[in-house]
């Protein structure tokens, strides 16, 4: 039986340090996975997979030859399954393990000045009812995202930001995205969120920089054409209704990775908050 092959395994064998090292490190692999698949839409499907293994084991455990034999048919092509099904998820998990956790793109006083610029630009933005884009790089880099949009590697100023989202300049239809203290390219394309859980009174701007943020670790600060609201975006949630005083910490928060926006749900935003069509367009 297969309990007693168990038994006799643990009661052989003799436990050593390596061993405890080795199962601590397995418990913490797996916790850091669960951790990271929380909340996205692999965890219906991971669950369905943990069944099939539950049922395998089951079919050895009382001998049931017949299920036992199918799962054994089955389950290679399942793993191939698996990869092209959770092909987005195992990207972003091994762009997780190659961040450089103690390197970051900008700290310091080179930080605070780029919030600064950015955080006057949202609010004056916000005010004129201007739509804006700005995406701040952090450990992963965006440079294929920078080249769908139009190099200009300046250094980040309020003034700047303002004129590339002047709605009369060619610039102003897309993302821009921030390198360190400089401005790498404007009118940038971002890919759309397919989250289904997500409100439909979200505009393209909006799920331009959800879709950026669930592919990498980037930050997105976007402001509303239609309503002026700011939002802060990171790791797939998004968090709205921020103002100058609010939105500098929660940049702060964002950046260190300590942030825990507010996932909008089915109906979490009133219809007053649609954006109108013009606000809806890709984000270039």
């Amino acid at each position: 039986m297969l309990i007693d092959r168990i038994v006799a395994f643990f009661t052989a064998a003799e436990f050593t340090w390596r061993d405890a090292l080795d199962i601590l490190l397995v418990a913490f692999i797996i916790y850091q996975l669960l951790k990271f698949l929380r909340g996205t839409h692999a965890v219906q499907m991971a669950l369905g997979a943990l069944v099939l293994v539950v049922l395998y084991w089951t079919s050895l455990l009382f001998n049931l030859e017949t299920v036992n034999w199918m799962l054994r048919t089955f389950l290679p092509f399942l793993v191939f399954g698996i990869i092209v099904v959770f092909q987005a998820e195992i990207r972003k998990v091994l762009a997780h393990l190659g961040r450089r956790p103690f390197l970051g793109g900008f700290t310091g006083e080179k930080q605070e000045e780029v919030l600064d610029e950015v955080v006057l630009a949202a609010t004056t933005l916000s005010a004129q009812r201007t739509g804006a884009i700005m995406v701040i790089e952090k450990e992963m880099g965006l440079r294929s995202y920078v080249e769908t949009g139009i190099a200009l590697d300046a250094l980040l100023t309020y003034d700047l930001l303002i004129s590339i989202f002047n709605p009369k300049t060619p610039l102003h239809d897309g993302a821009v995205i921030i390198q360190g203290s400089r401005v790498a390219a404007a009118a940038c394309f971002l890919p759309l969120t397919v989250n289904p859980e997500l409100s439909r009174t979200l505009g393209s701007r909006h799920r331009a920089a959800i879709g950026l943020s669930e592919d990498t670790d980037a930050v997105a600060v976007v402001v509303s054409e239609e309503t002026g609201i700011i939002s802060l975006v990171a790791e797939g949630r998004i968090r709205r209704e921020l103002d100058g005083r609010s939105l500098r910490p929660a940049l702060l928060e964002a950046l260190a990775g300590t942030a825990t926006p507010d996932r909008v749900l089915p109906g979490a935003e009133p219809v007053a908050m649609q954006e109108k069509p013009g606000d809806a367009r890709p984000a270039r």
